[in-house]
């Protein structure tokens, strides 16, 4: 039996039967929606492709199979991250059912699951829009997936926030490549994901952290400051994950960059949205505070150097 007709029989068992004059107005209405077998669990940020594919796994269907079986018509080609599936109205309210979850859990939780632009659209529909570079997922801790994939599969895909880079629950993170990687020779990314989430409760955290990261990846590039310290950290990561060098043309240096300088972006963050506003700003202090959340005896006082160009000219 095909997984179409196990779908179908599925959503027929949920229907009470009827009379058997079937009248016009009964041809009009749209089926209703089918309980699911399985809860299948959204992760937080998750791509829609990514989540209608992990609950095709549970039901070891393809995702054409899944959406075909639940009446949804798919047009277009795609798989996720390059790729991201947009459904209409009604093929939502199907596919929250076939998950056995809400659909305003599933709204929350699937940042490209409401398009604005579709609110009236009646169709039983979903069709495949490639991403942009900038916009693609990335992916998820393969352990967080799998629990929340009843163990068919360990591959999700999520738009993350900057205080996401990290699972500390399971040491992983995910530098954009084929396969995550383990984090469990830098344990001081899990204390800065922690210190991460303190930072957020502060008014300034956006700008203090979209500054900070801006400054650290500057020292990193041109290798100021904490290369010593930021080297150690890479040959750790490098040792615990071989495939980084074997992960095509890019270099294990670039594809880890926003882990190896994440703690020191954390700190740097934290002590800039401490800082007083400029009329009370004394720059040379500022720059031993600074320093000393950083673990460094000094920082150099080059006119060139991005923070004290932060400090004096850039800040309000």
């Amino acid at each position: 039996m095909s997984p179409t007709h196990v779908a179908a029989r599925a959503r027929a068992a949920t229907v009470p039967a009827q009379p058997s004059v079937v009248t016009a107005a009964a041809w009009l209405r749209a089926p209703s929606a089918a309980p699911g077998v399985f809860r299948v669990r959204p992760l937080h940020g998750e791509a829609t492709a990514s989540y209608t594919q992990r609950l095709a796994d549970t039901y070891q269907l393809t995702l054409p199979q899944l959406l075909d079986g639940a009446g949804i018509t798919l047009t277009g080609h795609g798989t996720p991250p390059t790729a991201e599936l947009h459904l209409s109205p009604a093929a939502r309210h199907h596919l929250a059912a076939l998950a056995c979850i809400p659909l305003p859990h599933l709204r929350r939780a699937l940042p490209h699951l409401a398009l604005p632009d579709d609110a009236h659209d009646t169709e039983m529909a979903a069709h495949w829009k490639r991403l942009e570079a900038g916009q693609q997922p990335v992916r998820a801790c393969t352990l967080c997936t799998r629990h929340r994939s009843h163990g068919a599969t360990g591959t999700a895909w999520v738009h993350r926030p900057p205080h996401r880079l990290v699972c500390p629950r399971h040491h992983q993170a995910d530098p954009r490549l084929a396969s995550t990687v383990r984090t469990w020779a830098a344990p001081e990314l899990a204390t800065a994901h922690h210190a991460h989430q303190r930072l957020l409760r502060h008014p300034r955290a956006s700008t203090a952290w979209t500054a900070a990261r801006a400054i650290t990846s500057r020292w990193y590039d041109h290798q100021q400051h904490l290369t010593h310290r930021w080297h150690t950290r890479l040959t750790r990561l490098r040792a615990a994950n071989p495939h980084l060098t074997t992960a095509g043309n890019a270099s294990p240096a670039l594809l880890t960059r926003d882990l190896v300088i994440y703690p020191e972006t954390v700190a740097l963050a934290r002590a800039l949205a401490a800082l007083p506003n400029r009329p009370h700003l004394d720059a040379g202090k500022a720059l031993n505070l600074i320093a000393h959340r950083l673990g460094l005896p000094r920082l150099a006082s080059n006119a060139n150097d991005p923070l004290r160009a932060f400090l004096t000219h850039t800040r309000p």
